[in-house]
């Protein structure tokens, strides 16, 4: 869209934060006529109201029901739910709503940088940086972008210049992004999560699947995965755009996988029939656990997918290191190791996570958000030697437990108090033995303790760092 085609349009922002206010800024300055609505009043509301309101854009607060006369677009944050009035108002009026994503897929320039595009229940961080850091190693200019780094506003408009972004897209952003057409782009996986926002597992999967929709060169899925390869069929794509398989076994033809650890590729090769490319060794991901791996091979299969060298690939996944919190290893102490994964929000990461090390003294609980912990007992029992619970849902996981893994030592802390951790550390180290891991990978939310999983992370990794060598 020009600049001519905002000037006087009147748009609606719901929601004020991290998207809305860039969104309610940009539109202003494109000429248009912007209501920023929001439901919250409170003290830090006011504040941004304010400044906004200083430079000339309206704000309403304490009413994001209903729709300001006149709007033709609503432009909103993420995090609003498709059933909100607002919408089902605007769906009577017949006004559009778009995104953060979709506003800044329609202001691209022509010259614009073609997206390499990443989604997911999980993993979908860890495998854009090191797609970036891939691409990074090969000369181009890019940066890690959407729902992480950079704003995908200040990347299509800001003065720097891209060769391609690697872009992180969640359920939220894409059901929002009616237009979107990436180059290529990739679900890494699909497990029950946000079912409250998306209304069931259906919806949830369709907004996923939507990254796929026009995209020119490859749809990547899991081939572990068949739901994701399944949303590859169903796709709408451009002609001659291949679908391509990552497996941590041996890859077939259009695959990449793993042989003899060695990360291989048999896609983007002359002959996939007969010929396999190999990118790097199983030991140049960092961790090298085997969910990581998975996350390597979806990256360099993007990057393939974009022409990239193999020596890159190889290049790229060595300099790359991971986020914070994400299988991260806090310290060794009397021979045992102890591992932050506190990224680990959902079922589906934790039973990653536990999959990575055997045998396993497991640090989990917190906020379940409706999630059910039996199938990841069961396949986890076996490695583990004892369970600390702690937080709000915890007597969900020990029930699994005294179903699933009877004859595993708990201990569970009653308790929900920040100081928890400390405990939950403590007793650990005294079920460990030299040759365990202890893991915090919580399996739920973190808010009935902490603000974030960062800050649960933090005070796992100073619990750790507070033990005397001779009591872990």
């Amino acid at each position: 869209m020009s600049v001519q085609d905002w000037q006087g349009k009147r748009v609606t922002v719901a929601g004020l934060g991290v998207s809305g206010i860039p969104a309610a800024r940009v539109l202003h300055g494109l000429g248009a006529v912007v209501t920023v609505v929001n439901d919250g009043d409170d003290e830090r509301s006011r504040a941004q109201a304010a400044e906004l309101e200083a430079e000339g854009i309206t704000v309403r607060l304490g009413d994001g029901a209903t729709l300001p006369a006149g709007t033709e677009l609503i432009v909103t944050t993420p995090g609003w739910k498709p059933d909100k009035p607002l919408f089902l108002a605007a769906a009577e009026a017949g006004v559009p709503v778009w995104g953060d994503v979709e506003l800044a897929w329609r202001l691209r320039g022509p010259d614009a940088a073609p997206w390499l595009a990443v989604t997911g229940t999980n993993g979908k961080t860890t495998t854009v940086r090191m797609l970036a850091s891939i691409l990074e190693a090969a000369g181009l200019r890019t940066a890690a972008v959407g729902n992480i780094g950079v704003s995908l506003l200040d990347a299509v408009l800001g003065e720097e210049t891209y060769d391609v972004l690697a872009v992180e897209l969640s359920s939220y952003q894409l059901h929002w992004a009616p237009s979107l057409r990436a180059h290529s782009a990739v679900v890494l996986n699909l497990a029950p999560d946000h079912l409250d926002w998306h209304g069931s597992m259906e919806a949830y999967a369709a907004d996923k699947g939507r990254i796929y929709e026009g995209n020119k060169i490859a749809c990547v899925y899991n081939a572990a995965d068949k739901a994701t390869e399944d949303l590859v069929r169903e796709a709408d794509v451009e002609e001659g755009c291949r679908a391509i398989g990552f497996t941590l076994g041996t890859p077939g033809p259009s695959q990449l996988g793993v042989v003899d650890g060695i990360l291989v590729d048999r896609a983007f090769v002359e002959d996939r029939h007969k010929q396999a490319q190999e990118l790097a060794e199983a030991a140049d991901v960092n961790p090298p656990a085997p969910h990581n791996i998975a996350n390597a091979l979806a990256a360099a299969a993007l990057a393939r997918a974009y022409g990239v060298a193999p020596v890159a690939v190889r290049d790229g996944l060595r300099s790359f290191r991971p986020d914070p919190h994400r299988i991260e290893k806090v310290a060794d102490v009397a021979g045992v190791a102890y591992i932050d994964d506190s990224k680990a929000t959902n079922t589906h990461a934790a039973e990653a996570s536990l999959a990575a090390y055997d045998p396993i003294v497991w640090i989990a609980g917190g906020l379940a958000k409706g999630a059910t912990f039996d199938e990841l007992v069961e396949k986890s029992a076996k490695r583990l030697r004892g369970v600390v619970l702690i937080g709000a849902d915890r007597a969900l996981i020990s029930e699994a437990l005294a179903r699933h893994a009877p004859e595993v030592p708990v201990v569970d802390l009653d308790r929900t108090d920040t100081g928890a951790m400390s405990a939950a550390v403590r007793e650990a180290a005294r079920l460990a033995r030299p040759g365990d891991t202890v893991l915090l990978a919580p399996a739920c939310a973190s808010m009935d303790m902490f603000a974030n999983y960062n800050k649960r992370g933090e005070a796992f990794a100073d619990a750790v760092r507070a033990l005397p060598a001779e009591r872990a």
